[in-house]
This record gives structure tokens, C-alpha cells and sequence, in this order.
């Protein structure tokens, strides 16, 4: 891996992150939900911020953006189809634009469905995404602005990324993702060995995020919407995935 990745905790249950390049001292900071954390990881770390990348406008992964900038003034880089709504950016981009961080480049892929405009930024030599309310550990992001459509289009770009890819999103949910999941897979070994795993991190204190994506595609439902054994549980065997995956969406959100 190219870029050393922090994740430093924010709020009650988000996470920003931190993205070195040692080869060239470069920092990005991941979203901004609040500064104090990220100020006092950098210190810790003894860097220097240099970028920051925006993945959407909710409050909690950007109120933090001016007391942050004060200390370290950077570059501020954002989706250029949400620049209205977020703080003025320095670099507007769009889905296929290509961004560095130091000697390492990054590609844009435009995610949308829990907003619209939402952003993930891919790295591919170090084999890491950032997505935010996007993809998540065992879930997904409610969708408030966009489509179910727009969604599970999104959740499958992220998907056809290198198994091996880190997934660094934005939220500890993965706990009661995990226990929602179980409620329509309930027959997954690999579901039902990961959710003790993530029961017991988190009764030790410890985040479950990052996570892999071959673990998300073992186990996370979203990702999962073809299974038979998941469409037989919801009793729409054969139905078009999308399908599936908005009734599991749905789901979700009365659980």
C-alpha cells in the first residue's frame, strides 16, 4: 500500500480519515465531521494537510471543514453536481476524474442515491475506497434524494472493485446492519460467523470499520440482491435484483 490510511473517529458514530503519502509528506483528510479529532491525529502524526476530499453535503462529514482549515488550510475538492450545497471548494470534479494524492492517483466515482452528487474516491494502487454513506460495512446509506435505481447502480461500481479493495465508510452501523442482515440471510455461514466477530469488536470497544470488499460481497445483503437463497427468504424469487434490493432497502428501514 502506497498511502498510509488513518481512521479517526468523529461524533458519536462517524468516521473521517486521514490518507499519507510518505513518499511525499502529502495528507488528505476524508471528510470533516468534526475538526478536533482529525487536528489532533495530524499532530499525533506530525503531518501536514494538504487536501481534502468532500464525498457529500450532509452535516456530519463537513461542519467541521473551516475550524479544520483555520490550523491547516488546504485544498478543499468536492463533486461539482453538489457545489451548491457544499463549502466553496478549491476543485469541483466529476465521476471518471482523476485526483492525486502526493505519487499515488485516484479515480471519482460518482455515487448517488443517499444523495445525489454523492462522491467515492478510488484508490487502486493501495486498493482502498473511500465511500462514505455509499457503500458500508453490511449496509448501505438510506436513499433520501436519489433513486433505488441510482443506488444499486452506485453499490455496483463500488462492487466490481478488486476484492482485496478496502472499503472506508463512513458510519459505525455495521453492528445492527449486521443483525438486520441475518433477519433476510439467515442461512449464510459467512453472515452468521462475521456478525459474531463484529458483535464481539464491539463489545471489546474496537471499530469494525474499515472492511473488505470480499467480506461485504460474502455478507452484506445489498451487495446480494441476486441470491437465491436471499430472494427465496422475501419471497420474490426471480424478480430483477434491483427489485429485490429496494424491498431490502425498504426493509431496512423499518427495522
Amino acid at each position: 500500500m502506497v498511502l498510509q490510511i488513518l481512521t479517526v473517529p468523529c461524533l458519536a458514530d462517524n468516521y473521517a480519515y486521514l490518507a499519507h503519502d510518505p513518499a511525499t509528506g502529502v495528507t488528505a483528510a476524508i471528510d470533516v465531521p468534526e475538526a478536533a479529532p482529525i487536528l489532533q491525529a495530524l499532530d499525533k502524526k506530525g503531518w501536514k494537510l494538504s487536501l481534502v476530499l468532500l464525498t457529500h453535503h450532509h452535516a456530519d462529514h463537513v461542519q467541521g471543514l473551516g475550524e479544520l482549515l483555520a490550523r491547516h488550510p488546504a485544498q478543499v475538492i468536492g463533486a461539482a453536481a453538489d457545489a451548491h450545497r457544499l463549502p466553496p471548494l478549491d476543485r469541483a470534479v466529476s465521476d471518471g476524474d482523476q485526483i492525486g494524492i502526493g505519487s499515488e492517483t485516484g479515480v471519482v466515482m460518482d455515487v448517488s442515491g443517499h444523495t445525489v452528487g454523492h462522491l467515492a474516491f478510488h484508490f487502486p494502487q493501495s486498493a482502498v475506497v473511500f465511500t462514505a454513506d455509499s457503500l458500508m460495512a453490511m449496509g448501505c446509506g438510506r436513499v433520501f434524494e436519489g433513486t433505488m435505481a441510482q443506488m444499486f447502480e452506485s453499490l455496483g461500481k463500488i462492487s466490481s472493485l478488486p476484492p482485496r479493495t478496502t472499503i472506508c465508510s463512513g458510519h459505525e452501523y455495521t453492528e445492527s446492519n449486521a443483525k438486520f442482515a441475518r433477519t433476510v440471510d439467515p442461512d449464510n455461514a459467512a453472515l452468521i460467523s462475521r456478525s459474531i466477530e463484529i458483535s464481539a469488536a464491539r463489545a471489546a470497544g474496537r471499530p469494525t470499520v474499515p472492511s473488505i470488499l470480499a467480506d461485504e460481497l460474502a455478507t452484506n445483503p445489498f451487495l446480494r440482491a441476486g441470491d437465491a437463497g436471499i430472494q427465496a427468504q422475501l419471497g420474490m424469487t426471480g424478480s430483477a435484483p434491483v427489485d429485490v434490493f429496494a424491498e431490502i432497502r425498504a426493509r431496512k428501514d423499518r427495522f
